[in-house]
């Protein structure tokens, strides 16, 4: 018998919604000496870390078969289905009182995504898909833009924060993108990026150095709402691969061409 993927969806966002409160909650009181530092700027605090034992609680009731791939390692072991999560994405804007920051929560068989659920937590906006089966944001349909030149885009992107082995690369990309679009924003979160992209605020997103649970839910909503992703050669090794571009069809094909060349070189 397979899975009920659309009930799967609904507890998912039950769950993921009530795990935002608490981190709502846990912000009007967070100060900096609860911050920790895993590596050069890549900060964690008991928040990221009680989110995370949350998430997998109630996940594993949800579907009690499934393996775990979740960045505080509060979970370790895989199976045929995974849930990948990330308890907080955009720690630092947290940490900082930067309003953008996220749960992310997929469901994937091997590495086809099943069920990919983002809830940005000071905005309130849950977005959400189950493979085939279309992208939603609080309950309303999303698709990509429609734009089909880079000169009436927005251009989402990430930036290196310890990881600077192809900064020259992503500089030259930077500097085309500044030139020949509407400009480019950094929201510190590559999940809300990618969900952004799929209710067509942003044109395209792109960035390296990316783990699963940055991208895996936010992947499968552009998807279903009418987007491509790919990694920067235009293929499929994008889950596991460190590296994404998402946008319509168009805008996708335009960005991939512009960064595979500087990132070729």
């Amino acid at each position: 018998m397979g899975l009920n993927l659309l009930n799967i969806q609904i507890q998912v966002i039950e769950l993921a919604q009530h795990v935002g409160q608490w981190i709502r909650e846990e912000r009007t009181r967070f100060t900096n000496d609860k911050v920790e530092i895993k590596g050069l700027n890549d900060l964690v605090s008991y928040v990221d870390k009680g989110a995370e034992s949350q998430l997998v609680k109630g996940l594993s009731a949800i579907l009690p078969q499934a393996g775990f791939i979740v960045e505080e390692n509060t979970r370790s072991e895989q199976a045929t289905y995974n849930w990948i999560v990330d308890p907080l994405d955009g720690t630092t804007n947290f940490v900082h009182g930067v309003p953008c920051y996220a749960i992310s929560v997929a469901l994937v068989k091997e590495e086809t995504i099943l069920v990919g659920v983002v809830y940005e937590v000071s905005r309130n906006e849950c977005f959400y898909a189950v493979k085939n089966e279309g992208a939603f944001c609080n309950g309303k349909k999303i698709n990509t833009a429609s734009a089909f030149a880079l000169t009436d885009c927005l251009i989402a992107t990430g930036f290196p924060i310890y990881n600077f082995s192809k900064q020259a690369a992503f500089l030259q990309t930077l500097d085309y993108f500044m030139r020949h679009t509407h400009g480019i924003r950094r929201m510190g979160a590559a999940a809300v990026d990618l969900c952004y992209v799929a209710c067509g605020r942003m044109d395209a997103f792109y960035e390296f150095n990316l783990n699963a649970w940055d991208v895996a839910a936010g992947a499968l909503i552009v998807n279903e709402a009418g987007g491509k992703v790919s990694d920067f050669s235009g293929h499929q090794h994008w889950l596991f691969g460190k590296e994404i571009i998402a946008g319509n069809v168009t805008i996708h094909g335009l960005c991939q061409s512009i960064i595979q060349q500087q990132f070729a070189t």
